[in-house]
């Protein structure tokens, strides 16, 4: 049982040591699994590694509830996995087992009926069996072909019963195992991101400047050298501050934003009069719409502007990408 707590109860110092008490036990329990590492830990690593089938893993109560986590996180990782609910598994779903698979079984006692009752379609179909439990010497421990060590010294409930330092040691077990093997995959940012496309990583990773640059005609106003500035101001007002300007084959030659405009502005007074090669940045950054949209987004901020002309191959404007377009998108 934990350590009783001194002090009144409901006090705001006995709620924070009871939350310490229970941060240092379960920091401590998962601790202790390091010394127990080793070459069980690394057998069953090469072990999923090497399954032709998928990891299913399965658990009943809080045991069930860290067995779906984990199966999230191996198929998240590169290591595809199922969750299996031991109580449905043997009322039927126990027919999703195939050749191939392997189990990963997690149960504090090593003694739970539901999944128990899975051991003779496992048998039958020749499966592999990890076993994650504090009971070494229990029924799935001698079932198993792997048995990593769980057990925790106590549990962080004050009356020693609700699974919580030993429920945290085999996520923490469980976590190690998923990222042992995305190591041995070389399993890559990339990889990561295509398997979460809707999320902010996968954007980041796999969407290009040409997902969210703005392009189609008259969406992208052009100027040439020689158009007069106070035609350019409002093509910049249209365009969100930035221009690009382009020879008679749509060709870049330069830039006007509303920045250079000013600049220009402040020393001619007749500025409105002027051709727009005067103002404009004959040096422009650009980019091309195969590129990555995190790449321009670092350019964006590197070069402290707001736009970059986008290029095609033969440096023809084909669009132009915004930082709020970026920011829009959630890739920058």
């Amino acid at each position: 049982m934990a350590d009783p707590i001194p002090g009144e109860r409901g006090t705001d110092e006995r709620i924070l040591d009871r939350a310490r008490d229970v941060l240092r036990i379960e920091s401590a329990s998962v601790a202790d699994l390091e010394r127990r590492l080793g070459d069980d830990f690394v057998a069953a690593v090469r072990l999923i590694f090497d399954l032709t089938g998928r990891l299913v893993v399965t658990g009943i109560g809080k045991s069930g509830v860290v067995a779906r986590k984990l199966a999230s996180t191996f198929s998240s990782t590169g290591t595809p996995a199922v969750f299996l609910h031991a109580s449905e598994g043997i009322h039927g779903d126990v027919g999703m087992l195939v050749a191939g698979d392997g189990l990963l079984m997690i149960s504090k006692s090593g003694e739970s009926d539901e999944i128990s009752g899975l051991m003779p379609t496992i048998r039958r179909l020749g499966l592999p069996i990890i076993v994650m439990t504090s009971g070494r010497s229990s029924y799935l421990a001698r079932q198993a072909d792997i048995v990593l060590d769980v057990s925790v010294e106590v549990e962080a409930c004050p009356l020693d019963l609700a699974p919580t330092a030993s429920s945290t040691a085999s996520l923490a077990m469980g976590d190690a195992l998923a990222m042992a093997l995305s190591d041995l995959r070389e399993f890559t940012a990339e990889d990561f991101a295509r398997l979460h496309p809707g999320g902010e990583l996968g954007r980041r990773l796999t969407w290009l400047v040409r997902d969210v640059m703005v392009s189609g005609e008259g969406s992208v106003p052009r100027l040439v050298p020689d158009d007069r500035l106070d035609v350019a101001t409002h093509a910049i007002a249209h365009q969100r501050g930035t221009v690009p300007v382009v020879d008679p084959e749509g060709r870049i030659v330069g830039i006007l934003t509303a920045g250079d405009l000013t600049r220009f502005a402040a020393a001619h007074a007749d500025f409105l009069t002027r051709r727009v090669d005067e103002a404009m940045n004959g040096s422009p950054h650009t980019i091309s719409p195969d590129a990555m949209a995190t790449e321009a987004a670092a350019s964006l901020r590197h070069h402290g502007i707001m736009a970059l002309p986008v290029i095609s191959a033969d440096g023809r404007v084909v669009g132009i990408v915004h930082l709020h377009d970026l920011l829009r998108a959630g890739v920058a």
